[in-house]
């Protein structure tokens, strides 16, 4: 028999805990995306390639933005995208300081293969729920990340 805590707090039930199932959860997608979507191209990498593809010749710093990746984090992404082929970069011909950023061709033909694959990860990740449950999730979900993003 195990003795109680010293304190006699009892241990937290984790799955009552929203960020510990959240991380659970982006465990079960990286492992789908991987499986599903690609073993090279990461989820951030695809947000770049399709933000791109939906808005062409974004600068560096609004494709952060689009995506919601720290500056940091959004070079080193530009930078592996562009060391792959998959992207173009150049400074911009009014503002030096700015650099644009366009899918190659190569980048195109990666996307388009990568959008179908995204949604057969998303049906498998919520495959569980239905569609009344998997709209709650999303509107859940977005209420918890815009609240944060207000800090």
């Amino acid at each position: 028999m195990t003795k109680p805590p010293p304190d006699g707090q009892q241990p937290e039930d984790l799955m009552t805990h929203p960020g510990h199932l959240l991380r659970r959860a982006v465990q079960a997608m990286n492992l789908l995306w991987d499986e599903e979507v690609s073993h090279t191209i990461t989820s951030p990498q695809f947000a770049a390639l399709n933000a791109l593809y939906g808005e062409p010749n974004l600068d560096q710093r609004t494709l952060g933005l689009r995506i919601s990746l720290d500056r940091s984090t959004m070079a080193e992404v530009v930078a592996r995208l562009s060391a792959r082929g998959l992207i173009g970069t150049e400074r911009d011909t009014r503002d030096g300081r700015r650099k644009t950023i366009t899918l190659t061709t190569k980048g195109l033909h990666a996307v388009q293969q990568l959008i179908p694959r995204t949604h057969a990860m998303t049906a498998r990740l919520v495959g569980p729920l239905d569609a009344r449950q998997r709209d709650e999730l999303l509107r859940l979900l977005t209420e918890v990340v815009r609240a944060n993003e207000r800090r």
